[in-house]
């Protein structure tokens, strides 16, 4: 991927910003949400989020947007930093038992603390899963206020949560309690001050249920299609029960974005405020076979599993499939970006970092690297030169052991797993967008060169990243 140079911040701050100043940021930001998981913009006939359709249909939808890695920590790491996991020692999930003392580093600049030395008031409520002690607090990179939980697995209905720096059981629906403490940060906040509040949902991670009963009530006689239901030995009825309860997460999800952007337009917020949706990462639901994100697994009958490898068990398929990759993504800026416009461009994780900044008018540091492009000049409409290609890394460590490494073009998916080279894959997603048909092995000429082609991207990236990876990498 080549990196293109950030426009300059302060380049017409009147025809960007207008007299009023920077303008305050709502990021709302869900866990395992599906790029199918939107309603009316994904195509998808079971989804029911009125309430993201109107949002999407506001603003620009970018259906290619990615993160670079598909699994919570390290996608939520490179969202803060603009930096890949492999530079922040964050390639899989925190697990609270196995690495109590993992976080993302506090000398880590994020755009959270950027816009408030900016003058932003900051606050966080939901997830953070960049670590539990606390020298890795959100307070600690950029967060005025918090309110959540430091983990990633926690409950869907009375939940213990962090309140006021103390852990407070709390009864009610997780997914509500959240939106109810992000509405309160909203009537609390300084007026004075321009405000970012990043609400970032537990939903619709698993466990699913339980729902609010208006959430369930849509799902509970559906019978859905199962995609790639002809796969050898997937269990339709244990993929059809789980799209049920998925999409019943995610309409709360949906119901209670239809409650945050309610008290926006209450509290007059509205004309000034960017609303951006986005998830850590997507979702496959019986997609392939399997079921979960990049750190994924099989959903077979026990008979059809594949048999456990020396660094895969058996029931696992650690996966780079765009279904994990790819995230529902929507940008509103009332006069600024066009309503309903559809931007095609490739998007990653790490191109929100420079992209917000330039949107609260801070200051990119100097001493890190800005590994994202700025994403503005798209947004706002503009004739830019872009490079759609993209960069993807996950090295699982827990249900298994790989070094996955991918680039992907308009047309090409090459992903490299340098752990266990059997594991290989090449897809034309020209003419295979569902990835059914890996090419690895095909001794035609022109997927030889192609192989050849993103194979040395692929190096070049590392190298440039410093992966630890990259001698092993290097003999294939």
């Amino acid at each position: 991927m080549k990196l293109h140079a950030v426009l300059p911040l302060l380049v017409l701050p009147t025809l960007l910003f207008g007299k009023s100043g920077s303008p305050n940021i709502l990021f709302l930001y869900t866990d395992d949400q599906a790029p199918w998981a939107v309603g009316k913009w994904s195509g998808h006939t079971y989804a029911k989020t009125p309430n993201l359709d109107k949002l999407f249909s506001e603003g620009a939808y970018l259906p290619n947007s990615f993160v670079v890695t598909p699994v919570c920590s390290p996608s939520r790491a490179a969202l803060a930093t603009g930096m890949y996991g492999t530079e922040l020692g964050i390639t899989d999930w925190i697990h609270p038992r196995n690495e109590p003392e993992l976080g993302l580093d506090p000398q880590t600049t994020t755009w959270y603390e950027i816009l408030q030395n900016a003058g932003y008031h900051t606050g966080l409520v939901g997830k953070w899963h960049l670590g539990l002690t606390d020298a890795h607090h959100p307070s600690k990179t950029g967060f005025n206020y918090f309110m959540g939980h430091r983990a990633g697995g926690w409950s869907t209905a009375n939940p213990t949560l962090e309140v006021n720096g103390k852990p407070q059981k709390i009864e009610g629906l997780t997914t509500d309690i959240l939106t109810d403490n992000a509405i309160k940060f909203l009537n609390d906040r300084p007026k004075e001050k321009p405000f970012l509040l990043c609400l970032h949902f537990r939903a619709p991670h698993t466990r699913w249920l339980p729902v609010a009963e208006e959430d369930w009530k849509p799902f509970a006689d559906l019978d859905p299609k199962v995609p790639h239901a002809n796969y050898p030995g997937v269990d339709i009825p244990r993929v059809k029960k789980m799209i049920r309860e998925y999409l019943a997460s995610v309409r709360g999800v949906d119901r209670n974005v239809g409650r945050m952007l309610a008290e926006l337009d209450r509290l007059a917020l509205r004309e000034n405020t960017v609303v951006i949706f986005s998830s850590d990462h997507g979702y496959n639901m019986g997609h392939n076979g399997i079921w979960h994100k990049g750190n994924g697994h099989w959903v077979l009958k026990r008979e059809a599993l594949p048999p456990a490898t020396k660094n895969i068990p058996r029931g696992q398929r650690p996966n780079l499939f765009d279904n994990a990759l790819r995230v529902p993504t929507s940008v509103r800026w009332p006069g600024k970006i066009k309503a309903g416009s559809v931007l095609p461009h490739t998007i990653s994780t790490v191109d929100w970092f420079p992209t917000l900044v330039q949107i609260a008018k801070g200051q990119l540091p100097k001493d890190q690297p800005v590994r994202g492009r700025n994403f503005l000049p798209v947004l706002f409409g503009k004739s830019v030169e872009w490079d759609n290609d993209f960069y993807a890394e996950y090295s699982t460590k827990h249900q298994s052991r790989t070094h996955m490494r991918g680039w992907r073009t308009p047309k090409w998916k090459l992903v490299r797993d340098f752990l266990n080279e059997d594991r290989d894959e090449l897809y034309d997603l020209s003419k295979d967008p569902e990835e059914t048909n890996n090419l690895i092995s095909s001794e035609k000429s022109v997927h030889q060169n192609i192989i050849r082609e993103l194979h040395s991207k692929i190096l070049a990236k590392m190298k440039e990243l410093k992966d630890p990876a990259l001698e092993l990498a290097r003999k294939r």
